[in-house]
């Protein structure tokens, strides 16, 4: 090209060989620039379903047990050994009918002392009437004075109101003398006992549990998740756990405004609907309901994937074609679905196969997409 070694076109050698290394250096610039190294993640071709909320139906069985409607406790009003207690667990009784006796020495002495008391008073009243009723005349008569006259009247209102008060010391010493004696007050069947002839009990202590005749119901212990569920029928089907053939028909008559503070459940009765004699009062049985909950968002067990220690799924972004994992809450697993409550919304589109081999930000190709 006409050029030596030591010049270009005139210019010293040095400056022609630095000059030559930079306009090298600005070409390899402006090859990396044209060429970008590719993208080495490859199109994943997954499957995927779309996100819909819906109702949750499903059989619900409960096991429970049979009691009465109506379950008193009797109890004394007052203190006292128990000298008896004629009735037994099992045992049917009758409106009026003595359940038990405390020992009533004390109380017979109460009364006697009352009597005696208001004897005491009556006479007092007596002998006071007579003195106002003479203090009366000679005052008409002009025989006594004004002063006498109120004393005497004083001494009457005082004799009387001690008369009244005896009389009510009087009967509350009745009273003191009946509640020695517990009596039932409807008919139906002792269940239970909580004290024995000779015990010294205090009063509101059990002393026998009557189930009071008149209805049953079957008593269960639901789990919150199925208290706020909607029956799909308002008639709940009750057989015996032992004889499924032994069956009544019942309707929910109350539900525990509060859990129970061991097993976090809610107990649950079921008024039975003329049940046969042989679903007697502690048999275990059985209840089945078709229930509707509230609607949920289900997604193939197959979504499901781990991020952080927690369950997860890929969503994919409609516009770019990526995929991005999202945590989810799980409420309930099932062989085929999931249910899950916070993660995901209606309208998602999510991964149900090939998830084990996505990447954040990956772009997928979608295959069959259902909803």
């Amino acid at each position: 090209m006409g050029m030596s070694v030591g010049t270009i076109s005139g210019i010293p050698g040095n400056i022609a060989r630095w000059s030559a290394l930079v306009l090298l250096g600005l070409l390899g610039a402006c090859q990396q620039a044209e060429a970008p190294p590719p993208d080495i993640r490859p199109v994943r071709p997954v499957r995927t379903v779309t996100v819909e909320r819906r109702a949750d139906e499903q059989s619900v069985t409960l096991t429970g047990h049979v009691q009465a409607q109506d379950e008193v406790s009797l109890a004394f009003r007052i203190d006292g050994r128990m000298l008896e207690r004629p009735v037994n667990v099992g045992d049917q009784v009758r409106p009026g009918q003595v359940v038990a006796r405390l020992d009533p020495q004390n109380q017979q002495n109460a009364l006697r002392s009352a009597q005696a008391n208001l004897s005491a008073a009556q006479g007092q009243l007596t002998q006071a009437r007579n003195t106002f009723d003479r203090q009366q005349n000679l005052l008409q008569k002009g025989y006594t004075t004004r002063a006498q006259f109120d004393d005497a009247q004083r001494a009457l209102q005082s004799a009387q109101a001690q008369v009244d008060s005896s009389e009510a010391q009087l009967r509350n010493a009745e009273d003191q003398l009946g509640y020695t004696e517990l009596k039932a007050d409807a008919p139906g069947t002792v269940t239970a006992k909580g004290a024995e002839p000779g015990e010294v009990v205090r009063a509101g202590q059990m002393i026998v549990q009557v189930a009071r005749q008149g209805g049953r119901d079957a008593v269960f212990d639901v789990p919150a998740q199925l208290v706020r569920m909607r029956p799909r029928e308002s008639v709940i089907a009750v057989a015996l756990a032992d004889d499924p053939t032994v069956k009544a028909a019942g309707r929910v008559r109350e539900v525990a405004p509060q859990a129970d503070p061991a097993t976090r459940t809610f107990q649950v009765k079921i008024g039975l609907t003329d049940p046969p004699a042989a679903m007697r009062l502690g048999s275990t049985v059985v209840g089945r309901a078709s229930a509707t909950f509230d609607e949920v968002i289900e997604v193939p067990a197959t979504a499901l994937t781990e991020a952080n220690g927690r369950p997860a799924v890929w969503v994919v972004d409609p516009a770019t074609q990526t995929v991005a994992l999202r945590n989810v809450e799980v409420a309930r697993y099932d062989p085929a679905n999931v249910t899950v409550t916070q993660g995901i919304e209606p309208g998602d589109v999510v991964v149900t196969a090939g998830v084990q081999a996505l990447r954040p930000g990956q772009k997928v190709r979608l295959l069959g997409a259902t909803s």
